[in-house]
C-alpha cells in the first residue's frame, strides 16, 4: 500500500494511504491514512472500486495460535483407480500445513469443537489439543476449491 492507493478496511471505511514511515532496516513502521466518511460499511458510496480489502487484528492485542491447514490427502481424485500403483503413491505431501496465526483476544475463551470462520481462509474448529496456554485451530472447510488448480 503506497501513497495515493485506496483500500477498503473490512467492516469499516475506504481508506487512502497519504504517507508512511520506515525504520533503518527499511520496514514500514507507520502508515498515515485518511478515510472517507461516506464509505462506512453499507454507506452510500461503499460500492466504490478499490484495490483490495484489509483484514486485520491488532498486533498489541492479538493472541498467537497454531493453525492446522488440512488439504486433500491424495494428489489424484481416484488413487485406487490405477492398477500399476498403490494409493500410497498418490499421497499429497502438503495435505497438512501447520502455521502460526494471530487471532482476536476473544478466542482465548474458545472451547474444543467451537467453530469460526477466519476471513478468506475457511472454516475452523478448536482442536481438543488446545490448552489455556496454546490455542489450536483446524481448518475444516476451505473457501476455495484448489482441486481444479492441480489439474
Amino acid at each position: 500500500m503506497g501513497p495515493g492507493r485506496e483500500v477498503r478496511l473490512k467492516s469499516g471505511y475506504i481508506i487512502k494511504c497519504e504517507d508512511y514511515k520506515k525504520d533503518e532496516s527499511g520496514e514500514v513502521t507507520e502508515v498515515y491514512c485518511t478515510y472517507d466518511e461516506a464509505t462506512r460499511s453499507g454507506g452510500p458510496e461503499a460500492n466504490r472500486k478499490v484495490k483490495g480489502t484489509l483484514h486485520w487484528v491488532s498486533v498489541q492485542h492479538a493472541i498467537e495460535a497454531e493453525v492446522r491447514l488440512y488439504d486433500r490427502l491424495f494428489s489424484d481424485p481416484e488413487p485406487a483407480g490405477h492398477k500399476e500403483n498403490s494409493p500410497a503413491d498418490f499421497l499429497y505431501p502438503d495435505s497438512l500445513k501447520v502455521i502460526t496465526g494471530y487471532v482476536e483476544p476473544s478466542l482465548k475463551e474458545a472451547k474444543p469443537l467451537n467453530h469460526f470462520q477466519f476471513q478468506r481462509l475457511g472454516y475452523f474448529n478448536v482442536d481438543p489439543d488446545t490448552t489455556p496456554e496454546k490455542l489450536v485451530f483446524n481448518r475444516t472447510v476451505t473457501l476455495r476449491d484448489n482441486w481444479s488448480k492441480r489439474g
